[in-house]
């Protein structure tokens, strides 16, 4: 068989498996409920009585529903196949553990999109909102690939109850949205919290919204756009790392 070949079946694979997991997982209730409602209460719960400029507010929620939303299907994916029994025989197949992280990285990663779609079209109808579409368009695409992987490095664990995985998840994304610069904007944090923000994948987002909408940063977009793709790359080696440990163990 040719590279050719191989690559095309490669792409296929990914192809079908983001394909099946659009048509299983998207519907699944705990998508639906850490994908969805979480933001949306924790906007309401963040604004609600309280005097803020939702335009100002809006590239920070606009991240944060991205975020949310492309890193809530792949925590399930996994555990829920191991749970069915389904996992081993998608393995059975020709494809590889590298064609299943991408297949379920671009469905996550779609599904972001989409969303994320939904929020932005609100907020450019009824706020008014004008926006750099480059910088939208470009910071989307590569964020919620990055969001999708770490979703994809948090259903690691061999764990086969989805609760579990699920549990663990929002141990991690919670702290990351806190410390992103969403609730308090960069120019504000001083010290070890400025610092700690910059751990988290999502300020670099934050931070390009804002330019998109406010034409304010306070990093450089292009060490945004670098460390959203070095955050991509690392979530995706783990990712596979993991996996494969995990498979040859037989968990």
């Amino acid at each position: 068989m040719t590279t050719k070949d191989l690559n095309v079946q490669f792409l296929r694979g990914v192809i079908i498996t983001t394909e099946k997991n659009i048509r299983i997982y998207y519907t699944k209730a705990p998508v639906l409920i850490f994908g969805l409602l979480f933001p949306l209460f924790l906007f309401l719960a963040f604004y609600l009585g309280r005097e803020v400029d939702l335009s100002c507010f809006f590239p920070g929620f606009l991240a944060m529903s991205l975020f949310f939303t492309a890193s809530s299907v792949g925590p399930l994916i996994t555990p829920w196949e191991k749970q069915a029994g389904t996992y081993e025989r998608l393995l059975s197949f020709p494809v590889n553990i590298n064609t299943l992280i991408l297949g379920d990285t671009t469905a996550g990663m779609i599904f972001g999109i989409l969303i994320s779609l939904v929020v932005l079209m609100v907020g450019l109808v009824f706020l008014g909102l004008r926006v750099n579409f480059f910088l939208l368009i470009f910071g989307t695409l590569l964020a919620s690939f990055c969001f999708s992987s770490l979703g994809i490095l948090l259903a690691s664990p061999s764990a086969r109850a989805p609760s579990h995985i699920m549990m663990l998840s929002s141990l991690v994304r919670f702290p990351l949205i806190f410390i992103s610069g969403i609730f308090i904007p960069l120019g504000n944090l001083q010290g070890v919290g400025k610092a700690v923000s910059y751990l988290s994948p999502i300020t670099y987002l934050v931070d390009i919204f804002n330019l998109g909408f406010k034409d304010k940063s306070f990093i450089s977009p292009v060490v945004d756009f670098v460390a959203l793709f070095a955050f991509s790359i690392i979530f995706v080696f783990l990712s596979n790392r993991f996996h494969r440990r995990n498979l040859i163990k037989g968990l």
